[in-house]
């Protein structure tokens, strides 16, 4: 079986890593075979044919139903060969036998999937630079590069950040707003906006005791819930806020159009703590399969 950078073979023990923590980073597409499947022997080509021409934009899983028979009964699969996709940490989609290449391509567009380029996946994403001592004079700093090179759109970026650090929400915004696509999926760009939205939800909020009394009063008050931990991790405390926000998403994980999952992948966005990150995401992939 082919394996490359976008195609795993998964075992049971391996499919929480590579399956459902990978996904909170891109698409991964599931596909569940066995050897002596004759259909399974022919979707298999095409799905490494696409892996490989999509540069990345998804990575490609194949779990043996034959050697890890326990995941295959845990996840209720019939037959073979069933494929699953898995965006976000959650089953997204499916289908069942054999598809064409073309109707292969059809699924993954219909989910927003499409072929990215080379060149795209390839590029290492710079760092961000250590922040000056005085934010105010790297706004004024920035703001007079930009003026002399307008349609430099790294400098928009780099004083959007810039503005946020200062408090300057509503200009960060808009200057977040205007970047191009490429600059938008920066990670920095990503956090910042994660930052803001934090920000958003907090305006006219009720302080944190109030907002605890209201728990002790009613557990199920989830909007109270999701604003305290919103507001500890916005305040620093990040344990305690995810703490909250993982609550959330056990006690109704589709409240409010999945405003418990959304509250937790911008907390991974806001929170500059790998480890702690990290331990979160289990603790969110646990709850959800």
């Amino acid at each position: 079986m082919t394996e490359s950078a976008y195609i795993r073979d998964v075992t049971t023990d391996q499919f929480d890593a590579e399956v459902v923590q990978r996904s909170l980073k891109g698409p991964v597409l599931v596909d569940f075979w066995a050897p002596w499947c004759g259909p399974c022997q022919q979707l298999i080509p095409v799905l490494e044919k696409l892996a490989e021409d999509y540069n990345g934009a998804f990575v490609l899983t194949k779990v043996n139903v034959d050697t890890e028979q326990q995941l295959a009964v845990a996840l209720q699969i019939k037959s073979v060969p069933t494929v699953m996709l898995v965006k976000d940490g959650q089953l997204v989609d499916g289908f069942p036998g054999a598809l064409p290449e073309s109707q292969v391509r059809e699924f993954l567009a219909h989910h927003g999937v499409v072929p990215a380029e080379a060149a795209e996946v390839a590029e290492e994403v710079q760092l961000e630079p250590e922040p000056p001592a005085d934010p105010a004079d790297e706004v004024a700093r920035l703001a007079a590069a930009i003026e002399a090179e307008p349609d430099k759109q790294e400098l928009k970026l780099d004083l959007a950040l810039a503005l946020l650090r200062i408090g300057e929400s509503d200009q960060a915004r808009t200057l977040l707003d205007s970047l191009s696509a490429d600059l938008a999926a920066d990670d920095r760009a990503k956090r910042a906006h994660a930052q803001l939205d934090f920000a958003s939800a907090l305006k006219d909020a009720p302080p944190a005791g109030e907002l605890e009394r209201r728990l002790q009063a009613d557990p199920d008050d989830h909007a109270a819930r999701r604003l305290l931990g919103i507001g500890l991790i916005v305040a620093g405390q990040n344990e305690a806020g995810l703490v909250q926000l993982l609550e959330l998403l056990r006690r109704d994980r589709d409240w409010s159009g999945g405003l418990p999952r959304k509250a937790l992948l911008a907390a991974f966005q806001v929170i500059d703590d790998p480890d702690m990150v990290s331990g979160a995401r289990r603790q969110m992939a646990s709850i959800l399969f």
